[in-house]
């Protein structure tokens, strides 16, 4: 349920982002990784990578800079969008305590769980919305709905 709702509110920002100028999707920003596209870019990419991570698949290694304007934003997403997708509607339970080994910068190494990682992954995404959500207010503009309820993404609205 939280994919899918990150992914609407996802949808939502940028659809909101349509309104701004290109020098204001831009514009270096306090906190997060720097601009409301950079951040947009940075949801996607950290969550492909967790995924194929998790599928034992090369990590995503392509910088901002050949992703500075909303619509290659949006067309990154859509083409990750799929295999991500398809790893979160495959979710079991029997995956929840699969292990991965990950190696830091120092060189130690910390064993995470598959749960864990998608969590995070999950939580990631709603602390940089939040971000978002500031920046559009300092820019006098109402920000997306972070609201959960009324999307229709529970299990009993479908029925």
């Amino acid at each position: 349920m939280f994919f899918k709702y990150n992914w609407m509110v996802r949808e939502d920002w940028y659809r909101w982002c349509e309104e701004l100028s290109e020098e204001e999707l831009l514009q270096n920003r306090t906190g997060g990784v720097g601009s409301i596209l950079h951040t947009l870019f940075h949801i996607v990419d950290v969550e492909w990578s967790w995924i194929r991570i998790l599928q034992g698949k090369t990590d995503f290694q392509e910088s901002f800079e050949g992703y500075k304007s909303l619509n290659q934003v949006r067309k990154l997403d859509a083409e990750f969008h799929l295999e991500v997708a398809n790893f979160v509607n495959n979710w079991d339970d029997s995956m929840e305590n699969n292990l991965i080994y990950n190696t830091l910068a120092d060189g130690s190494v910390e064993t995470l769980t598959w749960g864990e990682i998608m969590r995070h992954t999950l939580a990631h995404e709603i602390h940089h919305v939040g971000q978002l959500s500031i920046w559009a207010r300092e820019l006098g503009k109402k920000p997306v709905s972070a609201n959960l309820i009324g999307r229709g993404i529970s299990s009993y609205s479908k029925k």
